[in-house]
């Protein structure tokens, strides 16, 4: 039998799980969504629905891990065995890979693009130069198989390492750094002439466009920004000591998840502002725009090699976290090697994520390959987000609000009693059963296309 892995400071179960909920959305689709619609209105808004919405299916996720000290599966095993509840499991194993098989595609492309700013590839770049390298990058036939595999290495070498000396290790280091990349990011950024209309645009409140879509948005981001529904929270809160307090380490990573976004808003907006050019949403934006403003800085190649740097951490300790759903499963259920583990699920990502990579644009190798009407690329997102994620929510806080039992419930978030949270338990149970599956289920609901405001 295997020792399993603990995490070994405090500080290091807060920089693991915020490193699972940070990723490449922050850098891009939180700050402009949130600048399109509202600013700090749209942020108050947001952090309403976090609280009713995506806190307690960490909290839930967590406490569900720390009981049990197993993996996604194994836990439901533990608390329900001869049922159906482990089906939540299998399916956070199942999400885990179909977001694995197109995020690690993207990634690549950040890593690249940290070696074409260091090179001068952006040096005076237009548009259309811009807009032309990124168009070969992602229709090539071998270069985003090529960073992919790269992307697998990184994240594989690290979680072969073990929850201690790899997972911990590594997210105690990176996320400051993060933090300090982000800073440098700002400054320069802020220093700019003109770069006051990017930070109206971030955080000037305006209240009338916050209307029912709106509501859906924010809702759907509360949900999907912090890695919950995933059997991500699940498999790192096994890691968590008994001392560990549930309910303050979900609040400090919920909310250093919005402090990392509105950061790189910070980085990100007010130049493009300042040069006069458009906050486009998605890709567009993080691989031609960007470049294109950081190229009119002076040393404009070394910040923005720094900017895809910080981009790649981001991406890096998210997908630490999606790919240790898997390895603990197989560790733990079947007893494998955790390198046999790693080398098996990081196979089959490499081997079916390369159809993501050759799907991601219509004149790709696979772009006009369509199931379903969707690309392998699309189809990946659109089944992980908008199916399996929303309803492994929903039923983890059904299970732990109706099933888990209230005596354990408060078991685990009082630490057996030593914390004083009587108060809490009984507002977290109403929440669970109550308003967070209805909130998961608008979510759910509204990304399959039946509900629209």
């Amino acid at each position: 039998m295997q020792t399993r892995g603990k995490f070994a400071t405090s500080f290091g179960v807060l920089t693991a799980t915020l490193g699972s909920a940070v990723g490449l959305g922050n850098i891009w689709k939180f700050p402009y969504i949130t600048g399109k619609f509202g600013g700090a209105a749209f942020i108050i808004v947001y952090l309403i629905c976090v609280a009713l919405a995506s806190l307690p299916v960490m909290i839930s996720e967590i406490v569900v891990g720390r009981r049990t000290n197993s993996n996604a599966v194994g836990a439901f095993k533990k608390l329900k065995p001869y049922s159906a509840w482990p089906l939540i499991g299998y399916a956070g194993i199942a999400s885990s890979f179909l977001i694995m098989f197109f995020y690690t595609g993207v990634a690549g492309w950040v890593y690249s693009y940290i070696f074409r700013a260091l090179g001068g590839t952006f040096v005076n770049a237009t548009s259309d130069v811009t807009g032309t390298i990124f168009k070969g990058l992602i229709t090539d036939s071998l270069s985003p198989i090529i960073w992919q595999v790269v992307v697998l290495l990184v994240v594989s070498v690290i979680i072969i390492a073990g929850v201690e000396k790899g997972i911990e290790r590594i997210t105690k280091a990176l996320m400051p750094l993060l933090f300090i990349l982000l800073i440098l990011c700002d400054i320069r950024a802020l220093t700019l002439p003109g770069a006051s209309m990017g930070v109206k645009f971030l955080f000037n409140p305006d209240f009338t466009v916050i209307k029912g879509d709106v509501l859906l948005i924010a809702l759907g981001l509360a949900f999907f920004k912090l890695s919950v529904g995933m059997g991500t929270m699940i498999t790192y809160g096994s890691y968590f000591g008994k001392q560990e307090n549930i309910p303050a380490t979900a609040v400090k990573v919920a909310l250093s998840d919005i402090v990392v976004s509105m950061m790189a808003g910070l980085a990100i907006f007010p130049a493009v502002f300042a040069f006069g050019f458009k906050p486009d949403a998605g890709p567009g934006l993080l691989f031609i725009t960007i470049p294109m403003v950081f190229s009119k800085m002076p040393m404009g190649n070394v910040l923005l090699a720094v900017f895809f740097l910080l981009t790649a951490i981001a991406a890096t300790t998210a997908m630490i976290s999606l790919l240790e759903v898997p390895v603990a499963y197989l560790v733990d259920e079947k007893g494998w090697p955790r390198w046999k583990a790693t080398v098996l699920s990081t196979g089959i990502i490499a081997l079916i994520g390369s159809t993501a990579s050759l799907s991601a644009d219509p004149a790709g190798v696979l772009g006009a390959t369509k199931i379903f009407g969707k690309t392998f690329f699309d189809l990946y997102d659109y089944i992980s987000s908008n199916i399996l994620m929303p309803l492994g929510g929903i039923f983890i806080v059904i299970f732990v609000g109706w099933f888990f039992g209230k005596r354990n419930l408060q078991m685990e978030l009082s630490n057996r009693g030593r914390l004083k949270n009587g108060v809490f338990l009984n507002v977290f149970l109403i929440i669970t059963r109550f308003v967070s599956p209805v909130l998961i289920a608008l979510v759910f609901l509204n990304a399959i296309g039946i509900l629209k405001i």
